[in-house]
């Protein structure tokens, strides 16, 4: 067993080595405070050559025991991966899977759980660190290591590692992954930062970043497995210098030339089927299948192309991969015909859908985005069950990825990765320029479904979602607008190119999604395929990112450059007032009955906070105001010489007990019920009558006295021996039919 240390932002960074999941082909147990992480990782020992790409898993879970808590809901164990999970499992993901060999083909398994949690550190940044770690030791081929951090920035000072606490006043929070000397992802969110502001954000992780690194590599020395062969591809090797002679020129011809998405797939189709027949009849590919078949395997040219047909995709793909580089390095010249600051034309339109309470449509060259706007009240707030000290969340964005937008045919299922995390990262873009939720108390859900895709759709998520917003009327801050960057970089030839397409990124080095508004920056991602980009290409980035930003701002502004003035007709009304506390239970009444009673009289849904706040939600404004009204009724403070409509609730000998506000009750003396003498209570109202009432006593006991008689034509004070005031017989304890008093009784306050 082994354990190392490292004092990381004044804290202790501890990793355990040796003690748990000693079956794994490496683990190891992550601390930093109380919050503990133990990242496994398994690799299978033969290689699966059927598969063309690395098949490599991450999943990071929460255990809720961790918190000493137990899952909500109906079943009462873990399930499904929360969003949290699998926005974690990218993190940890991204930074790692460009550290293995490039023709590592075994299966590999990295499992990361967090065990205990103190509520104050996040987990997710530690499980990279663990993975990473458990991989160094392991006899997995891996060049790492990598480490995360998290930095956070209050009162203009940085911080690695920030508390729940912290961040909570944090106007900076991003996830910083890198080597010894490099970056190699960034994720997070900020409050309009500069673009100096990031790259300094940058420079002060990567200290931290090194530190961790080193210790890993310590680790290493010390206990380090040796590591597997990584099983090459000979047959690849000799297959390259024939599909060249066939297909470079074919593939540069495509290259060069201006072509649609599906324009391009096409000739890219038909030149491979001209490849494959001219194989079939080539001697030197004859020689290869000959060479690399069984002993005594007799196969014809046809059957060997069938059998490594995928292979034979690969090599062309790759020739494609360095024709469209070597175009753009040198000719600064793109598929699309752009130059590499170029962004693609923009359409914009807003109000399309009717109904919707916002819509959107956003076009940016092949890539559209259809998004739509609902506004809810606060129950309809997500619940969150997990270890973040969030229960509750209040803007949602969702983004949808149909196969139609790509011209396939796929199966509909569960919400993928890729979708949870586009969706997370538009979010996140578009959140901190809200209005607070005291301004604007709505629950705000943003769904984006992509109907065509060529790229940077998750940008086009953001730009349609801001346009969204402002037609539904929703008060955001500034507009906001992303772009996707990309990289292509061979030795120290760099291009770094805006707006990219599905095929730059594919082929490309990064793609470095920017967002944010025309003063600052509010959401960033970055992904690299190479290993580390130096500070200053990320700055050059930045500088690029934001004039083609702004670039986006100014045609957006142009179709819609403010939020309406109005919410949809179709949008709740909103009405918040605020009620003593101690009115609360009085509003809500026994068991609910009486808030029930509100909502089904005047179909207005009503939330009440704890402080007291009420808010009312309603379509029509008339539910809004009939709800208001009964609740001002409700939590009315009775005033003596004020005149109110009441109702007969009980007749007695002496007077008939008048309900004059929402559960307050007074009596009208029989003396005060007519201008003349009556004999009886029931010669002027019965129960159930409608009587105008005037409040004229409300006694030591805090019993409420009314009139009807001093509002009756004909009235005359001076000639009125009793002056509106009626005397009462006296209260007997336990009477329960003299309703009169308070503590309970009809007559005052009551919950």
């Amino acid at each position: 067993m082994m354990k190392k240390t490292i004092d990381l932002g004044g804290r202790e960074l501890s990793l355990e080595i040796g003690k748990f999941a000693k079956q794994a082909s490496g683990s190891a147990m992550v601390r930093y405070g109380d919050t503990m992480v133990l990242a496994t990782v398994v690799a299978s020992p033969e290689a699966d050559d059927k598969k063309d790409y690395f098949p490599l898993q991450v999943e990071y879970r929460e255990k809720i025991s961790a918190a000493g808590k137990i899952p909500g809901g109906f079943l009462k164990r873990e399930g499904r991966p929360s969003e949290k999970e699998v926005l974690t499992s990218r993190l940890i993901d991204r930074p790692i899977r460009p550290m293995f060999p490039e023709n590592f083909r075994n299966e590999t398994q990295i499992m990361v759980t967090v065990y205990s949690s103190d509520q104050e550190n996040d987990g997710d940044v530690l499980g990279a660190m663990g993975a990473s770690t458990a991989l160094m030791i392991s006899n997995i081929p891996f060049d790492g290591p990598i480490a995360e951090v998290r930095v956070g920035r209050n009162d203009g000072k940085f911080i690695v590692n920030p508390t729940f606490a912290q961040l909570a006043t944090s106007d900076l929070d991003v996830i910083i992954a890198g080597t010894l000397t490099s970056i190699v992802m960034v994720e997070g969110e900020a409050k309009e930062i500069s673009e100096a502001d990031m790259l300094a954000a940058l420079k002060f992780a990567q200290p931290f970043i090194k530190s961790l690194c080193d210790l890993q590599i310590q680790i290493r020395k010390e206990i380090g497995l040796p590591k597997m062969a990584v099983v090459q591809k000979p047959l690849k090797t000799d297959l390259i210098p024939v599909i060249e002679k066939h297909a470079a020129a074919g593939l540069r011809e495509i290259t060069h030339q201006v072509l649609k998405k599906e324009e391009r797939s096409d000739r890219n189709g038909e030149l491979i089927g001209s490849l494959l027949e001219a194989l079939k009849t080539d001697a030197a590919f004859g020689a290869v299948a000959v060479k690399h078949s069984a002993v005594g395997e007799s196969i014809s040219p046809a059957d060997f192309l069938v059998k490594h047909l995928k292979l034979v995709k690969e090599i062309v793909n790759d020739i494609e991969y360095r024709e469209m580089r070597e175009m753009i390095l040198t000719e600064g010249k793109r598929l699309d015909g752009r130059g590499v600051k170029d962004v693609r034309p923009i359409a914009c339109e807003v109000g399309l859908l009717p109904r919707t309470h916002g819509s959107a449509l956003f076009q940016r060259g092949e890539t559209q985005s259809l998004t739509t706007v609902t506004l809810g009240t606060k129950m309809d707030e997500q619940i969150l069950d997990g270890l973040l000290p969030e229960t509750t969340k209040r803007f949602m964005l969702h983004y949808n990825f149909p196969p139609f937008s790509v011209g396939e045919v796929g199966r509909l299922g569960f919400t993928g990765r890729r979708e949870i995390g586009h969706g997370n990262l538009a979010e996140r873009s578009l959140k901190n320029l809200l209005p607070a939720e005291s301004d604007f108390p709505y629950t705000v859900r943003i769904v984006s479904d992509i109907l065509e895709s060529n790229g940077s759709s998750s940008m086009a998520t953001v730009c349609a979602g801001s346009l969204s917003l402002m037609d539904a009327g929703v008060p955001l801050k500034k507009p906001v607008a992303g772009i996707a960057m990309g990289l292509v970089k061979e030795g120290n030839r760099v291009s770094i190119l805006s707006d990219i397409l599905g095929n730059e990124d594919f082929l490309g080095d990064m793609d470095f999604k920017v967002a944010g508004s025309a003063d600052g920056i509010s959401a960033f991602q970055m992904d690299i395929k190479i290993q580390g980009i130096s500070f200053e290409i990320f700055e050059r980035a930045l500088e690029q990112a934001k004039a083609g930003r702004l670039h986006i701002l100014g045609v957006m502004n142009q179709t819609l450059g403010a939020p309406k003035p109005n919410l949809s007709p179709y949008a709740p009304r909103l009405t918040t007032i605020k009620i003593p506390v101690e009115m609360i239970g009085a509003v809500i009444g026994p068991g609910g009955k009486v808030i029930r009673q509100i909502v089904k009289d005047t179909g207005a849904e009503i939330n009440i906070e704890d402080d007291g706040t009420v808010v009312i939600a309603s379509v029509t404004a008339e539910g809004s105001a009939a709800a208001l009204a009964i609740i001002n009724k409700i939590v009315e403070i009775p005033e003596v010489g004020k005149t109110y409509k009441g109702k007969v609730v009980r007749v007695m000998d002496f007077g008939a007990f008048v309900e004059f506000l929402p559960g307050k009750d007074g009596l009208v003396h029989i003396s005060q019920l007519a201008l003349g003498r009556i004999e009886k209570v029931t010669d002027a109202v019965n129960v159930g009558d409608a009587v105008d009432v005037k409040l004229v006593q409300k006694d030591d006991e805090g019993r409420y006295n009314l009139s009807i008689k001093v509002l009756l034509p004909g009235y005359d004070e001076a000639t009125d021996p009793s002056k509106g005031i009626s005397t009462r017989p006296p209260r007997r304890d336990g009477d329960r039919d003299r309703r009169g008093g308070g503590g309970g009784q009809r007559g005052g306050p009551r919950r």
